[in-house]
C-alpha cells in the first residue's frame, strides 16, 4: 500500500542550498526542518524550492549554505491556519538526500510525476500577449486516507486540453516544481511579497470520471 502510494508522487531535485535549516515540527520525537534550495531552469533563471527534511537524514546543525544536494521524495501540502483563513503550504518531503560535487544539466535537476484526480474546475485564460494558460488543482492520495493538494499550471496545447477536464477525472502529470513571486495588496499604501509554488506541466494524460 505505501509503496503504491509513493509511486503516484515522485520528485527529484538537485540544487544549491541557499538557507539555514529552519525548525518545522516534530513527529514521534523526530524533528523536521525546512531548507531552501536554488534549482536552475533551462533559462538563466532559477527556482527556490523548500525542502522538508528529517534530522535523521542530515545534520541540521551544520551550515550547508553553498553546497549542492541531490534529493528525492514527494511534493506535499498542508493547510496552515492564518487568522480566519487557511493557507496551502507546499514543500518537497525528502526521503533521500545526498551531497554532490557537480550540478548536471538544468533539464535533469527538477523533475516531478503526479498521479491523482482533478479536484477543482480548471481555470483557463490568456495572457495579454495571447499565451494560453490553465490552472489546475490536483489531489494526490497518501496512505491512511490523506491527500496532498497540488496546484499545477499548463501552457499552450496542454492548457487548451486541460480546460476540458472535469472534477473527479484521473490525471497524470510530468513536469517540474517552480517558484513564483507575486505581490498581494494589503491596503492602499501597503503590499506584501509572497512566493507561490506549483508544478509547471510539460506532459499530461487524462481519463474522464466514470
Amino acid at each position: 500500500m505505501v509503496d503504491k502510494v509513493i509511486e503516484n508522487n515522485r520528485v527529484s531535485i538537485i540544487g544549491e542550498i541557499v538557507s539555514d535549516f529552519r525548525y518545522s515540527h516534530q513527529v514521534y520525537g523526530e524533528g523536521f526542518y525546512i531548507v531552501d534550495v536554488a534549482v536552475s531552469r533551462l533559462s538563466d533563471s532559477f527556482d527556490i524550492i523548500p525542502l522538508m527534511v528529517s534530522e535523521r537524514l542530515v545534520d541540521v546543525s551544520e551550515n550547508c549554505v553553498g553546497r549542492l544536494v541531490e534529493t528525492s521524495g514527494q511534493f506535499r501540502s498542508y493547510n496552515r491556519h492564518e487568522g480566519l483563513k487557511n493557507k496551502l503550504v507546499l514543500s518537497v518531503f525528502v526521503r533521500e538526500w545526498e551531497f554532490v560535487d557537480e550540478n548536471p544539466e538544468a533539464g535533469k535537476t527538477n523533475q516531478i510525476f503526479l498521479d491523482g484526480f482533478i479536484c477543482k474546475s480548471p481555470i483557463y485564460r490568456k495572457t495579454p500577449l495571447g499565451r494560453e494558460i490553465a490552472d489546475l488543482l490536483i489531489a494526490v492520495n497518501r496512505p491512511y486516507g490523506k491527500s496532498d493538494y497540488i496546484p499545477c499550471i499548463a501552457w499552450g496545447r496542454n492548457a487548451r486540453f486541460a480546460s476540458t477536464f472535469e472534477v473527479g477525472g484521473k490525471i497524470q502529470i510530468w513536469g517540474r516544481v517552480q517558484s513564483r513571486e507575486y505581490v498581494k495588496k494589503i491596503s492602499e499604501e501597503e503590499v506584501e511579497k509572497h512566493t507561490a509554488y506549483e508544478v509547471s506541466v510539460s506532459k499530461l494524460e487524462y481519463e474522464m470520471p466514470c
